[in-house]
């Protein structure tokens, strides 16, 4: 059977085939759990990315974010893997969640790459850099191995809440922008206008990769891709 990239593009504009809601008990609880731990996580983002770098509170803020996003998610109801393949024939079984992994590694790459071209025009612009600067040093506080493990599952943590318990809870509402709205808003409590900027990009992809597969997999995928290129690609441009 030939693949087209017709057929690429068409599955990766339509939502899932067979893309299960929740039923009218399980959207209100994952609303209203959705609320509050909005709240509770950018709380707790504002106060861990608006420290000092060297701040001793660095690690056990970013830890409790991430338990607030995973915790949260969880609680609101299903986050499902999701599935992934060209042909309609093709999105059952265990295939089609290794496609959902396959999409969203590539996709990450490709949106890596994006960002790296951007960050060699953005060092051009003093107060710009200077924006990326400010991120970056939250680098400079530890073990790269703990900042690593800890970013990237932050990372993890963000697709489960935002791409598995909000998109959900947003399912009849326009989810994808939903969804990106408010993963940009609560990443905005950072007080830095360029993670802002990232949050719209990085969560509008992981949006639209949510809805063509149904699930959580893919995203976090491409989060946590785009995650170790920033982290790794970002420092010898801004260094």
């Amino acid at each position: 059977m030939t693949v087209t990239l017709d057929d690429l593009r068409r599955r990766l504009s339509a939502p899932a085939p067979a893309t299960r809601f929740d039923d009218p008990a399980t959207l209100t609880r994952r609303r209203r759990v959705v609320a509050i731990f909005l709240v509770l996580g950018a709380v707790i983002l504002g106060v861990s990315l608006s420290s000092d770098p060297g701040d001793s509170s660095f690690y056990p803020l970013t830890i409790a974010l991430a338990a607030i996003w995973i915790v949260g998610g969880l609680l609101s109801g299903p986050i499902r893997l999701g599935r992934f393949g060209i042909r309609a024939e093709s999105t059952t079984g265990r295939s089609s969640t290794i496609g959902a992994a396959t999409l969203g590694t590539a996709i990450g790459l490709l949106v890596g790459a994006a960002f790296m071209i951007g960050a060699l025009i953005t060092r051009e612009i003093p107060v710009l850099s200077d924006l990326v600067t400010q991120v970056l040093d939250l680098g400079d506080r530890g073990s790269i191995i703990a900042v690593t493990v800890i970013t990237l599952g932050n990372g993890l943590a963000e697709e489960v809440f935002f791409r598995g318990g909000v998109y959900s809870a947003a399912q009849n509402h326009h989810p994808v922008l939903v969804s990106t709205v408010l993963y940009t808003l609560v990443t905005l409590a950072s007080g830095n206008p360029m993670l802002g900027v990232a949050a719209v990009i990085l969560g509008a992809v992981c949006a639209v990769l949510r809805r063509c597969t149904d699930g959580v997999l893919a995203p976090i995928c491409t989060h946590v891709v785009w995650g170790v290129v920033v982290l790794f690609g970002f420092p010898p441009i801004f260094g």
